[in-house]
């Protein structure tokens, strides 16, 4: 087999086949950190660094792993052009890692270039995807298209104002393209930016949020306006999924103290926030939007990095020792059978629990994708089988970007059907189920489930 040849990842007939049955269906993307406004504005690549690699945390990580200087990976002197030699001349030790094939595809699948990343070759994919980046062609919005991305959810805050999303519920991308209400903003009460942020969301809702429930009416406004404009899901961001449930009183006595200034402790901060993420799912039941979770990820682990370039930069891990289980089950128990919920998790060690979690919660509770890190070959295939095993593959929802870049979609999205066509080929390989079933599951992970569930 060849690099990157069209039986990549597929080893077996059986895969070939399935691959055969799902590769050209359409995208569906319930969660990516796309641009809004630069695909709202459809403004086109300038060069490959700035389609491949200007916000691509992976990209950087393994750029500094490799020994190359920070101003060379996020610097502001450094020119897009020296930033990319930097990336070749570096990128054959990614070898192994995920992201030496994704972006090799992006190469192969989008730009029809068909040369290996290197020193040697920086110059010459340089100038040839060059040339065609800054055509029409190949601008967000051709691109969305051309990938046929059938529906996709933008992570959106509750302060934004959607006037990008209007321009994209008019134009050439009309229907496809979802805010997604992602409240963190308005949950983390202990974070030191949290006042200011209540002051902004205050602002753009022209409310003055002096309690709890102008608090709450606001976020409820937010809530109704992203539905306006498509949204069909929820989105929040934790480290241990508290969701108790808390006494209105006491979540407003909290509420006022913060705004006060006064610091919480660590026990009140975590009452809070599961008064919030219950309240916010209350907002999702009512309409049948999907709660997706996110949780397990420590943010901005490597000191020195936070404090020169701030957040979001890369040095995120995943946290082994939080309770998976027992801080979540109050909302799964107060909301059983009337909110749909993805559990999304880092670290791998939790997937077998969260399987027995969501297999015990019946059809609307969800183990999600292979996330952050995860999403690899690996990754995918691990948590395919034993979220299988456990619960059921057609209980799973299918697969998300989780990309900040639109020129990945086609290739992450392309690496879960092989992966996926792998795993059912081997099964039914196996005897452990037939070709033709093996099939029907293939399409159903790849486009009938997640189109029913999120309501695509």
């Amino acid at each position: 087999m060849a690099f990157l040849d069209k039986n990549y990842l597929l080893t077996t007939e059986s895969a070939k086949a399935i691959y055969g049955e799902i590769g050209s269906l359409p995208i569906l993307d319930p969660h990516n950190h796309c641009d809004v406004k630069a695909l709202a504005e459809d403004r086109g690549f300038q060069d490959l660094w700035e389609a491949e690699a200007a916000t691509d945390h992976y990209v950087w990580e393994l750029m500094r792993k490799c020994g190359v200087p920070e101003e060379l990976v996020t610097g502001k002197t450094a020119s897009n052009y020296e930033k990319w030699k930097a990336l070749a001349g570096v990128f054959e030790m990614f070898a192994g890692n995920p992201t030496y094939e994704w972006v090799h595809l992006d190469l192969r699948t989008r730009l029809g270039i068909d040369l290996e990343i290197n020193a040697e070759n920086a110059d010459a994919i340089w100038e040839a995807s060059k040339a065609k980046l800054q055509t029409a062609a190949f601008s967000p919005q051709s691109l969305i298209l051309a990938m046929n991305v059938e529906a996709m959810c933008s992570t959106d805050d509750p302060a934004d104002t959607l006037e990008y999303h209007q321009m994209l519920s008019t134009g050439r991308l009309a229907g496809r393209v979802h805010p997604t209400f992602r409240p963190d903003n308005a949950m983390n009460i202990d974070k030191p930016t949290w006042n200011a942020y209540v002051d902004k969301l205050g602002k753009r809702w022209n409310r003055s949020l002096d309690t709890l429930d102008d608090f709450l009416d606001v976020l409820a406004q937010a809530h109704d306006a992203m539905g306006k404009l498509g949204t069909v899901a929820s989105d929040h961001g934790v480290v241990t999924p508290f969701a108790y449930q808390l006494d209105k009183a006491v979540a407003a006595e909290l509420f006022k103290r913060a705004r006060n200034g006064e610091a919480l402790s660590a026990a009140e901060n975590a009452a809070f926030r599961g008064y919030f993420l219950n309240e916010m799912a209350e907002l999702d039941a009512q309409k049948g939007w999907v709660f997706q979770l996110h949780y397990g990820a420590v943010r901005d682990v490597r000191r020195s990095l936070f404090d020169s370039l701030g957040a979001d930069v890369g040095g995120d891990i995943s946290d082994h020792s939080i309770d998976v289980v027992q801080p979540v089950l109050p909302l799964l128990n107060r909301f059983d059978n009337r909110l749909k919920v993805v559990l999304y998790n880092m670290n791998p060690a939790h997937n077998a629990t969260l399987a027995m979690l969501t297999r015990a919660f019946g059809a609307n509770v969800c183990l999600g994708p292979a996330w952050w890190l995860n999403d690899s070959y690996i990754g995918i295939k691990t948590q395919l089988e034993l979220g299988a095993s456990i619960d059921l593959f057609s209980n799973m929802t299918g697969m998300v970007s989780d990309s900040r870049k639109i020129l990945s979609y086609g290739s992450r999205f392309d690496v879960y059907r092989r992966t996926l066509a792998g795993v059912l080929g081997d099964q039914a390989d196996r005897g452990q189920m037939s070709l033709a079933t093996a099939k029907k599951l293939a399409k159903r992970l790849t486009y009938d489930r997640p189109k029913a569930f999120f309501g695509f």
